[in-house]
């Protein structure tokens, strides 16, 4: 399925694929993504069983989410076993997470190898380093790229920085503006707090007032929260839906709105809303 222009759901979580005792559970946390990893969560001596295993997450009928596999990156020998062992899946990831992606070959190659007239996965790309950043334009606009993941704890191993919101601020930013320029959707590096459910919301509602479309996430009790901040509230529907009324009573001339005033870009941004809000409800 190519779906270059398609919105994906707010929370993704990522389970190991070594612990297929956890699969159920990723798929059934209720986040729109689930994704199994057979890279930084699993040591190189496990690699081959991993990626053995991994094929029993996507061996489901019906699956509740989009389900996806992270493999290795394409500039290592377990990338390559990864692509040639999905070729022979008989059950196929919906979507295709590639790790480290620094150029727009990674996205032709895993295209190149895994499409066929009945299969063209989902390819996102995850940007996890200074030199990604650096080819951000040409990445956003490889052809079969379906989205993009920051990456918070590559980057800030590579940088030496910390990996609090103000140190990390300038990238998250230069990330939103490439994929909205390449019409293509961003979603935001997980929390690592595992327990602390206030951090996790003050970190989503920081992603999503930057413009990431959603958040990934490493254990299911995060799912909800990032989906609750997400989600449009109703009073930001109600809102939207009255800068459209007044647009279209003014003839999508300057107006005013509960004592604001309101003109083109609020119109365009609420008219998206409330198509979103009608898609979902």
């Amino acid at each position: 399925m190519t779906n270059t222009n398609r919105r994906p759901g707010r929370a993704w979580i990522i389970t190991p694929g070594l612990r297929t005792d956890r699969f159920a559970r990723a798929q059934k946390s209720g986040a729109a993504v689930a994704v199994v990893d057979i890279e930084d969560s699993v040591a190189g001596h496990d690699k081959h069983t991993a990626r053995t295993a991994s094929e029993t997450f996507f061996a489901i009928t019906d699956p509740p989410c989009t389900l996806g596999i992270r493999i290795n990156s394409l500039t290592t020998l377990d990338g390559i076993k990864d692509l040639v062992a999905l070729t022979a899946y008989t059950a196929r990831p919906d979507l295709i997470l590639i790790p480290k992606v620094e150029s727009p070959r990674d996205i032709e190659l895993v295209a190149a190898a895994l499409d066929t007239d009945g299969y063209t996965p989902d390819i996102w790309a995850l940007i996890e380093s200074p030199r990604a950043f650096d080819t951000l334009p040409a990445i956003m606009h490889a052809p079969r790229l379906g989205g993009v993941i920051f990456g918070s704890a590559d980057y800030a191993a590579s940088v030496r920085c910390g990996m609090g919101w103000d140190a990390l601020h300038y990238v998250r930013s230069a990330l939103i503006n490439a994929a909205t320029a390449a019409n293509i959707p961003a979603i935001d590096a997980p929390t690592w707090e595992l327990d602390s459910p206030d951090i996790l919301r003050r970190d989503a509602e920081r992603a999503k007032e930057l413009g990431f479309y959603g958040k990934g996430c490493v254990h299911p009790r995060h799912v909800k929260v990032i989906d609750d901040v997400f989600a449009p509230t109703a009073e930001e529907i109600a809102q939207a839906r009255a800068i459209v009324a007044a647009a279209d009573a003014s003839g999508g001339t300057v107006t005013t709105v509960d004592g604001q005033m309101r003109g083109t870009p609020f119109f365009n941004a609420a008219r998206a809303l409330v198509a979103e809000a009608d898609r979902t409800s």
